[in-house]
C-alpha cells in the first residue's frame, strides 16, 4: 500500500476520534447547562428569587461567572431550561416509541418517564410538599420566568410537533393537527402543573397528567360530576 492510500485508509479512524471528541465535549456542554439551570431553581427555591445572585448559581456549580452566561441571558432563562430540556426529552421520547403504541398513550408515557419521579416515596419523605411547593410557585410566578418559561414552552411545543408528525405521517410545518396536538398537551401540562402546585390537600402528579391527558383524548367532552354532585337540569 502506497503512502496515500495508507493516509485514506487513516482517515477513517481519525474522523471517528474526532467525532467521539466533539461528542464528549457536546455532553460536557449539555451537563454543565443542566446543572447551571437546575442550581438556580433550587437556590430560588431555597432562598427566594431577589436572594439569588448569578455568581450564587456559578459557585454552586464550581464554574465562573462568565461561564453562566455563556449558557444563559440572566437566572430566568436559566429557571426556563429546565422545562424546555425535560420537553425536549419527552419529544424525544415519543418519536422512540413502538410504532404500533396509539398516540396519546406514548405522550403520557413520555411525560411520566420525566414528571413521574416528583411522585417518588424517597423525593415525599425528602421535601416538605406543601412549602416546597409553595416556594416553586413564587419562582415560576415572577414576571422574568413567566416570559422565559412561555418562550420555551413555543420551543418546546416546536420539538414536539415534529415527533408527532413522524408518527402520525403528517407535516410539521404544513399541517395543523401536528401542531394543534402539541400545543394541547403543553397547554394541559402547564396546567396540570399549576394546578399540582397550588392543590390543598396536595395530590400525586402522575394521575393528574393520565387525567388531564385523558380529556385530551375525548375532545375534551363534558366531566364526570364529582361525588355528592347533584345531577344536571335538577
Amino acid at each position: 500500500m502506497d503512502e496515500q492510500a495508507e493516509g485514506r485508509a487513516g482517515t477513517p479512524g481519525r474522523g471517528s476520534a474526532a467525532e467521539q471528541a466533539a461528542g464528549l465535549r457536546e455532553r460536557k456542554k449539555q451537563q454543565t447547562r443542566r446543572a447551571l439551570s437546575e442550581a438556580t431553581i433550587a437556590l430560588a427555591v431555597e432562598r427566594g428569587w431577589t436572594n439569588v445572585r448569578i455568581e450564587d448559581v456559578a459557585a454552586a456549580v464550581n464554574v465562573s461567572e462568565r461561564t453562566f452566561r455563556n449558557y444563559f441571558s440572566g437566572k430566568a432563562e436559566a429557571v426556563a431550561a429546565t422545562h424546555l430540556d425535560r420537553m425536549a426529552r419527552v419529544a424525544r421520547a415519543v418519536g422512540e416509541r413502538p410504532a404500533a403504541e396509539p398516540l396519546f398513550e406514548a405522550i403520557g408515557t413520555a411525560l411520566r418517564f420525566e414528571f413521574a419521579p416528583e411522585d417518588s416515596a424517597a423525593h415525599q419523605r425528602r421535601t416538605p410538599r406543601r412549602q416546597h411547593r409553595e416556594a416553586i410557585w413564587e419562582v415560576l410566578t415572577e414576571p422574568a420566568v413567566q416570559a422565559e418559561v412561555m418562550r420555551a414552552d413555543q420551543e418546546a411545543q416546536g420539538v414536539l410537533a415534529e415527533a408527532i408528525a413522524a408518527r402520525t405521517g403528517t407535516d410539521a410545518v404544513t399541517d395543523l393537527y401536528p401542531k394543534l396536538v402539541a400545543s394541547a398537551v403543553g397547554a394541559a401540562m402547564g396546567t396540570t402543573l399549576s394546578h399540582w402546585l397550588r392543590a390543598d390537600p396536595p395530590v400525586p402528579l402522575a394521575p393528574l397528567m393520565d387525567e388531564a391527558l385523558e380529556h385530551l383524548r375525548r375532545g375534551l367532552g363534558p366531566s364526570a360530576p364529582g361525588p355528592g354532585a347533584a345531577p344536571a337540569g335538577s
